[in-house]
This record gives structure tokens, sequence and C-alpha cells, in this order.
């Protein structure tokens, strides 16, 4: 019986320990595959890469990581991903401009003019901008990195930024989710990146693409105001404008995005014989005489425009935009972006894009006042979360399980977006006139239907109503869409204006008068 009980203990122990080491395996397991998925605060990776910009070697290193936004108490409670790329065989940077570059959306990464515009690498797509498989990056060889450092900022819930504090939704619109609210947190988040990089004496310059353009726009205030930070330039790619919608009881916009309709219909052969045969830039003028000088007096009138004057403002419509006579009629003489998509291409059985209107796209029905999917923007997608996935894992060497988020969507939305008391014109205006060395240069795609180059020349031509400060502003067009530096011929031209534009602004010991 006492052999046996000594067995018994034993085998007791035996299973205890192993049931202990099971225990611990399991907790082991637990710690290593479901650990919280949350981005690190405040880390960064730098790595060296060396690349050729127009024939030439630039060296540089690539600074990719996250910098907290705290609140008023100093706690964090938010931060945001950001890539900052500097040219390092220079030995003096005290006069070597920094640039800070956004997308838009709101809710738009900026992997957009990251991976297709500016950076040190780009997409492999077409010539003409259309992806190709198998997906992937490649060096960019006009790159602004040779004249100017980059900074590409996520705003919150874009890329790996995040709300680190919990917050209900109110509290976070409150914070981050408003044309306001937008500038007043970056513009601090700027000034902390601007010190620990040491860069307060570089010439600085903001970039903003669609939603961006409002972006910087409110930045160049919020900059000045509150941050002593004083700018060089501020570039607005395709940009947006959100007083444009409210302005004139819709009486402008179809004015302001009339000429984007002829050079879209100029592009597709949608014109008769004689205007088909003008040049781009000549039809372009012929539309922006028309929609000023005729179409906008003749909305104006609105239900008192007599019968014979509609009649013959609609067959000049017709003539100038490809859409038939008869459904200019109909809508009493506005053509809208979304009927226009639907309608040019209806007799081929196609839609156009609204981003770029080059792009073609299938409904299932010709019928409809709307196409039914963004062709353009899903061909986009295509090529470029497979790119920045790979680029940021296998050459910036960062690691996260955090996903990138190229739109803040589902409980991520930035959505709705706050825009009361919108003053954003007028404060760009007074930045400008306040600033001596401040320039602005617009760039847009003839064939972008979402943020038209001609509302973009509106837009500025309200900024500043005084006509003072014209020679401030400097307008480029490029014969493609909303990003038009995929087609690789305008990839080159408006970073080679970008270039231009920011040599000419650095003011290198000029005094700040007037």
């Amino acid at each position: 019986m006492k052999i046996l009980k000594l067995k018994q203990d034993h085998i007791n122990k035996y299973t205890m320990k192993n049931k202990f080491l099971i225990f611990i395996i399991m907790l082991i397991s637990t710690g290593s595959f479901s650990q919280e998925r949350i981005i690190n605060a405040d880390t960064s990776k730098i790595t060296k890469h060396s690349t050729i910009i127009l024939d030439k070697k630039v060296n540089y290193s690539a600074q990719i990581g996250t910098q907290p936004i705290w609140d008023v108490e100093g706690q964090v409670i938010a931060t945001l991903h950001y890539t900052y790329y500097k040219r390092t065989d220079i030995n003096d940077d005290s006069n070597r401009p920094l640039i800070f570059s956004f997308n838009g959306g709101p809710g738009s990464a900026s992997i957009w003019m990251h991976m297709g515009y500016t950076g040190p690498y780009s997409l492999i797509i077409d010539d003409e901008g259309y992806p190709i498989q198998p997906y992937g990056y490649k060096t960019n060889p006009y790159s602004i990195l040779d004249v100017a450092d980059i900074v590409f900022v996520n705003p919150i819930n874009i890329g790996y930024s995040r709300i680190l504090k919990k917050m209900s939704k109110e509290e976070a619109t409150d914070k981050f989710f408003g044309v306001n609210q937008d500038a007043k947190y970056l513009a601090e988040w700027m000034s902390t990146f601007v010190s620990r990089t040491e860069r307060w004496k570089s010439p600085k310059y903001l970039v903003g693409e669609s939603y961006g353009g409002v972006r910087v726009m409110a930045l160049a205030s919020e900059l000045q105001q509150n941050q002593w930070m004083y700018l060089n330039g501020v570039v607005l790619v395709s940009p947006a404008d959100y007083e444009l919608r409210y302005e004139s009881g819709g009486i402008i916009l179809p004015v302001v995005d009339f000429p984007y309709f002829t050079a879209t219909a100029w592009y597709h052969n949608k014109l008769n014989d004689i205007l088909q045969s003008s040049s781009l830039e000549d039809i372009i003028k012929i539309s922006e005489d028309f929609a000023y000088n005729e179409l906008l007096p003749a909305l104006a009138k609105g239900g008192y425009l007599n019968e014979t004057k509609k009649t013959e403002l609609a067959s000049k419509i017709a003539s100038l935009t490809g859409i038939d006579n008869q459904e200019v009629i109909d809508n009493n003489l506005k053509i809208s972006t979304g009927l226009f998509w639907k309608e040019l291409l209806r007799d081929e059985g196609f839609t156009i894009g609204r981003l770029d209107s080059r792009y073609k796209g299938i409904d299932s029905k010709d019928a409809g006042m709307y196409p039914e999917y963004p062709q353009e923007l899903s061909s986009w997608d295509h090529a470029f979360t497979p790119a920045i996935n790979s680029y940021i894992n296998e050459v910036l060497k960062f690691k996260t399980d955090v996903k990138y988020n190229t739109w803040a969507r589902g409980d991520l939305s930035v959505r709705p977006w706050n825009s009361d008391n919108l003053r954003v014109r007028a404060n760009f205006r007074e930045a400008i006139a306040e600033n001596p060395f401040l320039n602005v240069l617009i760039q847009s795609g003839y064939y972008d239907g979402a943020t038209t180059f001609s509302a973009a020349k509106y837009t500025i031509q309200q900024v500043d109503p005084s006509g003072k400060l014209n020679e401030r502003f400097t307008f480029k067009g490029y014969e493609s869409g909303h990003m038009m530096y995929l087609r690789r011929e305008d990839l080159k031209n408006s970073n080679q204006d970008l270039r231009d534009f920011i040599l000419k602004t650095i003011t290198k010991n000029k005094p700040a008068k007037y």
C-alpha cells in the first residue's frame, strides 16, 4: 500500500507539473498572438538611400514614424503618421526648403502624392496612368527631392494615424473633424515637428491636393496667426473649394465648371468639326468667354429669360459640351457634372470618370442621371494600395500590424465634416497680404470633373477681389485629370513646374517688405 501511495503521489506531481507547463505555454501564446493592435504614439525608423533625379545622384534619408498630438494638459490623445525625406549630401540645410504634403478627402491618406507625384518612388503604371500587373513601385526620376525636403503627413484615422484616447464621435469631431479643427491641430503638430527636426530656419511650403487645397489654405493662416510660422509658398493641386458650393443659389457652379465640359468633350471628339480642329488652349478660351459673358447673365435671369434667347443659348451650350440640345433645354441650361459624366458617351454605351474624365466605365443600364461607380478611382486603388504597403515594408523597413488606411471608413470615418464658420478664402488672402514672401502655385488637370481647373481659377479670383495680389498667383494646367501626375508626361512637367516655383520663391536675403 505504501508503494502504491508513493506511485500515486509521483503521478499527481507529474500531472500538476504538466498542467503548469501547459498554462505557461498558453500565457506565452496569448501574449504572442493576442496583443492589442495599437500604433506606438512616438516612434520612428530611419533608412539611408540613393537615387537619380534629373540624371544626377541624390543621397537622402527616409524617416517614417509617428509623432503625438497632446491635449492642453499635455496628455497624448492621438498620433500622426508621417514620412520625412531629407537630402543628406549637402552641408548646410538652413536655406533648404521644407515641404509639408497633404492629400484630401477629407479622409484620404498621403499615399497619392507620396507614391504618385513628388516622392523618390512612384507607381509602376503605364504612360497614361492605368494600372498594370504585377503591381509595384520604381524610382521617380522627376522627384523634387533634389531641391527640397518633403514630409508626407497623414491626418487622423488615415495611414497609421489614430486617436489613442477613448472619446465619442462627437468629441472627435469637435477636436479633429472639421475645416477649422483640422487646421488647428495640424498646425500645432507641424510646429512640434519643425522643432524636433531643427528646421525653423528653412523656407517652408505647403502642398495640398483636392480637399488638401482647403486644408493648406486654412493652414497658411493658422500657422502664421497661432504658430508664428511664415511660409514661402502654398501649392494647390486640383484644389477643392468648400465656399464655392454655397454661393449664389446654384448659379455660379454650372458657370465655373463649364470650360471643363468643353475640354472633356474636345478630348472625346464630341464637338463639331470647327471646334474639334481648335487647340485645347483655344477651345478653353472660347468656353470661358461664353460661360462668364453669356451663360452667367442668362442663369441669373432664371425663369425670366425669354424663350428665343434660351433656345439660342441652348444651341451654343450643346455645341460647346457635346450634350444633346433638347437635354440642355430640359435642364434649363444648367448642365450638372453628374449628368455630363453619364450623358456624354451614352450613345457609345460608356460613362466617363469623375476624377479623370479620360476614363470610361460601363453601367448596368444606359438610363439614369449619374454613373453607377467611380471607374477611375477603382483603377487607381488597383495600383496604389499594394504599392504603398509593399514599399513601407520592403524599402522603409517599418513593421506594424496596424492597418494602413488608404481611406478613413467605417468606424474610423471622419464624417460628418464640420464646415461651420468658413472663412478660408478671406483668411488665406490675409495670410498672403501679411507675408510678402508667400506665393501660390495652382496645378490642375483639364479633365478633372471633381475639382475642375476652371473652378480652381475662379477660387483664386475670389481669394483677392482687389486684384492687388494677382502677381503672387501662378496657374498651370495639364492634359490629364485630378491626379495629373499619373500621366508620365505630366509627372515630368508638374514636378518641373513645382521645382521652378520653389527655386523662384527662395528669397536669399531679400527683405520681407512691399
